[in-house]
């Protein structure tokens, strides 16, 4: 029975826990999946990878507003598709050999492993392991839904939906979220025919109400928007097409034909694959691992001591930079276990890399009128991109800035971005949060470049009415 100073479940971001510290300790990194995690290689990484060209290929019809006429004369899906791959797969073969044939201290198990106790685990082959300190980081997958037809090779996952052949003709999304968001921009800028349905009315369900009604209108210019149905089925045409059948809320049917079905209906974190009972773990009800401020997993309410989770397994952002600032943590708190330091999770933002994009951090404002700013006044501004010089210079009609805040302090309580470039606007709101600025100073003290398009956010921090000191900057 082999015992480890450490064992680490999950090569994404567990996979930066192995820090020069571990030189000389023996360490198990176990992995039933690709080596390198969601983000590299089904994730956040080559999905941007597509996003910037489908961008590109969507150009002519924004020029044609501006007096330009372009044309986009054909799209090599499988060119980018191994471009992008080319680049991904080389670096999770080099993470792999690095891991497994270069550290003569760490063993890479590429298998799945149930605990059999708190810090012992069993692999598939039936190798019992056992370890001082683990780390869960074991990540989520898509989910599937329990419908006919799930097992037709036209119907992928964004696990599978990148490495195609050939760009489809006609693509079915099904699912209202950020994953559906991006592929059906992708697809359709690439100039697949799109059709996104969505079983509720509305799309980004977690997203600030104008934003997401917003984004459905824009969405619905792109490509054929559907909601209201849920998916019933999938059948097999008989000619390499597939049939969607979905089912409306008054016994509507839809029939959506397609050469490829896209589940993109949320994902689940792995815990359920683990014996999390088995160990004495406890879960939440959503299936993650309960854990403490340290990242300490937790069981019948108490921290287990050198046992620690982090990422999808542990928290409900399923952002890569979240599992990364927890994998930092974590990783002080394997070395100084007589210093430990807790995850702070204020003004956490997140990006949609959809056409048109979208970014987000912190309440919306139906969270903070309904009592989760502490009951104080709510004020908010909402900025279009076209009331600014930049936004003249775009032609934009879709952009729009919206911010949340505390009347009496001027705290940012939330923003809300839809277009060009949001994921970037944002930033100096999310400091802002962080600091703690009020949003007067945000507006007020630091110049703002004119006529750059971060000026919407200017104007949307000077449109709050928050109230302003009287020795505050003008």
């Amino acid at each position: 029975m082999p015992h480890y100073e450490l064992a680490i479940i999950g090569s994404g971001s567990g996979n930066s826990l192995i820090t020069p510290y571990w030189d000389g300790k023996r360490v198990a990194l176990i992995d039933g999946g690709v080596f390198g995690g969601t983000c590299l290689n089904v994730g956040c990484i080559p999905t941007k990878m597509f996003v910037y060209p489908a961008g590109l290929a969507a150009a002519p019809a924004e020029a044609r507003r501006l007096g330009v006429d372009l044309s986009m004369d054909k799209v090599h899906w499988n060119g980018i598709r191994d471009r992008i791959f080319g680049r991904i797969d080389a670096i999770s073969a080099s993470g792999r050999r690095y891991r497994a044939d270069e550290l003569d201290n760490v063993d890479l198990y590429e298998e799945h492993a149930r605990f059999t106790g708190p810090r012992s685990l069993r692999t598939e082959s039936g190798v019992e392991i056992t370890a001082d300190q683990v780390v869960v980081a074991a990540g989520s997958r898509p989910v599937v839904p329990d419908v006919d037809g799930m097992d037709l090779p036209q119907v992928h996952t964004s696990d599978t939906v990148m490495r195609v052949d050939g760009l489809p003709r006609r693509v079915v999304v099904v699912g209202g979220g950020y994953i559906a968001a991006e592929f059906a921009s992708i697809f359709a800028g690439l100039g697949s025919d799109v059709t996104q349905v969505n079983r509720s009315g509305r799309l980004l369900r977690g997203h600030d109400t104008d934003i997401a009604e917003r984004f459905a209108a824009a969405a619905a210019e792109r490509w054929t928007l559907r909601t209201g149905f849920a998916l019933d089925s999938v059948e097999d045409n008989g000619d390499s097409s597939v049939t969607a059948v979905f089912a409306g809320r008054g016994g509507e049917q839809l029939r959506v034909p397609a050469d490829l079905v896209l589940m993109a209906t949320g994902r689940v974190p792995n815990t359920d694959r683990l014996a999390a009972g088995a160990a004495g773990f406890d879960l939440r009800e959503d299936g993650i691992l309960a854990v403490d401020s340290r990242l300490r997993v937790l069981s019948g309410g108490e921290p287990l001591p050198g046992v620690y989770a982090l990422g999808d397994a542990a928290n409900p952002y399923q952002l890569k930079h979240v599992a990364n600032r927890e994998a930092r943590v974590v990783a002080h708190n394997l070395e100084h276990p007589d210093r430990l330091r807790s995850i702070d999770y204020t003004a956490v933002p997140s990006a949609v890399f959809s056409n048109p994009q979208i970014a987000s951090v912190g309440l919306t404002e139906e969270e903070a009128r309904s009592g989760a700013a502490s009951g104080s006044e709510v004020v908010t501004a909402l900025q279009e991109y076209g009331s600014t010089a930049y936004g003249w210079a775009m032609e934009d009609q879709e952009g729009v800035v919206k911010l949340i805040a505390e009347r009496s302090t001027g705290r940012l309580l939330g923003a809300h971005i839809l277009g060009h470039e949001a994921s970037n606007l944002i930033q100096p709101l999310v400091q802002a949060m962080y600091q703690g600025t009020p949003v007067h100073v945000l507006a007020r003290g630091p110049y703002w470049i004119h006529p750059a398009l971060m000026e919407v956010v200017e104007n949307a921090l000077l449109a709050l009415d928050t109230d302003v000191p009287a020795d505050a900057p003008l």
